[in-house]
């Protein structure tokens, strides 16, 4: 059972792993800053989180690539510099495997046109979002069949 200590520890170090910081905190950076042992660390992160801190770290990265080449004119390859990536050729790799598609090629199928103001298209828009935008139902709609006259 987790306390609420750990889990806010857990909730932190998620936080920091995310943060754009130079130089990047190692796992074990980041699991000692929680005051937690780097193996015990990734065991409880990966129970809570369903993935590694390492997962986490590196989808994180394409999320912030992705937000980048949507919404900029900034090359790829800054991009990848700018998102922790030291070389274009894993960076498009790991992308592209994350994504089923290129950077560029992302770029072109979620770009919006020259002209319009740049902003998240909504596929790109996380589910849990757009509910939470959404107007509350009117009223409950029944599943049961009406009563018989």
């Amino acid at each position: 059972m987790l306390h609420h200590d750990l889990l806010v520890r857990l909730c932190q170090t998620r936080d920091w792993l995310r943060a754009d910081e130079e130089p990047r905190p190692s796992v074990a950076t980041v699991a000692q800053r929680a005051g937690i042992a780097p193996h015990h660390f990734i065991r409880v992160f990966n129970a809570v989180f369903g993935q590694t801190p390492h997962q986490y770290r590196v989808r994180a990265q394409i999320e912030r690539a992705k937000h980048l080449l949507v919404l900029t004119d900034t090359p790829v390859t800054d991009i990848c510099m700018a998102v922790g990536c030291s070389s274009l050729g894993s960076f498009s790799t790991r992308f592209t495997k994350h994504t089923g598609m290129s950077p560029t090629a992302f770029r072109r199928r979620y770009r919006p046109e020259p002209g319009v103001a740049a902003h998240l298209p909504p596929a790109l828009v996380p589910g849990c979002f757009s509910l939470m935008g959404a107007a509350p139902a009117e009223k409950a709609i029944s599943e049961k069949r009406p009563a018989r006259r």
